[in-house]
């Protein structure tokens, strides 16, 4: 019997039924805010950030739904890799760097390519107490800095889930209208690893507040620190660059010289030459061409913050005035552990985007029904 071909419309049909059944098996569970536990004021101040997240149904479905997808990583090697570091962020690259002869030769090449401008010597590294483990788990994290997006325990988790389905929304969206699959592995290990290093620098405080983060090399310093961990760690270098393009991308000179400064520092970091490990091109001044298009699915699906920045901003004087209204607290309490417990808690239970919604769509009334839904007085 004759070999029967399949028609590319036959073909097409068959690959985005299996796409569906993919994605539904790693779909995001329905979220509602009635699946939020109700605690006292008072307990909510001697939760621990770690365990505000483990609290969350929504952070520990953003957590599942990360480890479900990184099972999906068809290079074993790639997939073995991303696992350790989400179970374990640790700043491995910090081990050489404890050397104080090596630190000052760092410290003078980063300072010599204006990357640390405003950064003390003592200052350019986030505290290291053990280079093999992380200050914190993934899954407890911040989002970003204390005034910024999905700046709350578990934050980091939410927020990456979310990049990731946009990321391979991305993925498909190619694969339906041009007809071509790009490196799924990489477009899932850049997404997710593109803010490993926020633990270490966004590390939580006695007072409840997340480490203020400085500057590196014209960018928060979690990215560059991101990017060489990933490659001290062992995974590709076509990998690292598309993480690195996680904060702009190669599309235009000016914009293309963010991720190529980033992964020099991340070169100096580590002692490398970036050029011949395949990071950027030969005459390192461009990423390896012809630049590959996984770049750019990392840098836009990085772009949840461009509402949740906002959106945090606006929340938290709403919280700050629920705070004052109905908990009796002081302004004078607002920049102190009391606020900022509750304040975690209220996050990370709820998220600032589902309370953003809630507030921007029903009203300042359905806000604070839902806040003292959530935490009782007392």
């Amino acid at each position: 019997m004759p070999e029967k071909t399949i028609e590319r419309r036959c073909f097409l049909k068959l690959g985005l039924a299996a796409g569906a059944v993919g994605a539904a098996a790693l779909a995001m569970p329905k979220f509602s805010l009635a699946a939020v536990k109700s605690i006292k004021f008072s307990d909510c101040q001697a939760m621990s950030p770690v365990k505000m997240a483990e609290n969350s149904r929504l952070v520990m479905d953003s957590w599942k739904y990360l480890k479900a997808t990184v099972e999906t990583i068809k290079d074993p090697g790639i997939r073995k890799t991303v696992k350790e570091i989400l179970a374990n962020p640790a700043p491995t690259l910090a081990e050489d760097l404890m050397d104080g002869k090596n630190r000052k030769q760092v410290y003078g090449e980063l300072k010599a390519k204006g990357y640390v401008e405003k950064i003390a010597y003592d200052q350019f590294l986030p505290a290291v107490n053990d280079p093999g483990r992380s200050p914190f788990p993934f899954y407890a994290g911040p989002g970003s800095g204390y005034s910024s997006h999905h700046s709350y325990p578990g934050g980091l988790v939410t927020h990456t889930a979310a990049n990731l389905v946009i990321s391979l929304s991305i993925y498909d969206t190619y694969r339906k209208v041009y007809g071509f699959g790009l490196n799924r592995d990489m477009v899932i290990t850049s997404q997710v690893l593109h803010d490993l290093h926020k633990p270490w620098v966004f590390q939580w405080a006695e007072d409840g507040e997340s480490r203020t983060e400085l500057s590196l090399a014209g960018t928060g310093e979690h990215h560059s620190l991101s990017v060489a961990e990933s490659f001290k760690r062992g995974l590709p270098a076509e990998f690292c660059v598309a993480q690195a393009c996680a904060h702009n991308h190669p599309g235009f000179p000016k914009e293309e010289a963010g991720p190529v400064n980033w992964i020099t520092t991340a070169g100096i970091l580590l002692g490398i030459d970036p050029r011949e490990k395949g990071l950027l091109s030969p005459d390192g001044k461009t990423l390896p061409r012809p630049r590959r298009m996984e770049n750019f699915v990392c840098h836009l699906g990085d772009h949840d913050w461009i509402l949740t920045v906002p959106a945090a901003k606006w929340l938290i004087p709403v919280l700050q005035r629920i705070a004052q209204e109905e908990y009796g607290l002081e302004k004078s309490d607002l920049k102190t552990k009391k606020f900022n417990q509750f304040r975690n808690y209220v996050f990370s239970q709820a998220t600032i985007m589902t309370l953003y919604e809630t507030y921007s769509t029903k009203g300042y009334k359905e806000l604070l029904g839902v806040v003292k839904a959530m935490v009782a007085k007392g």
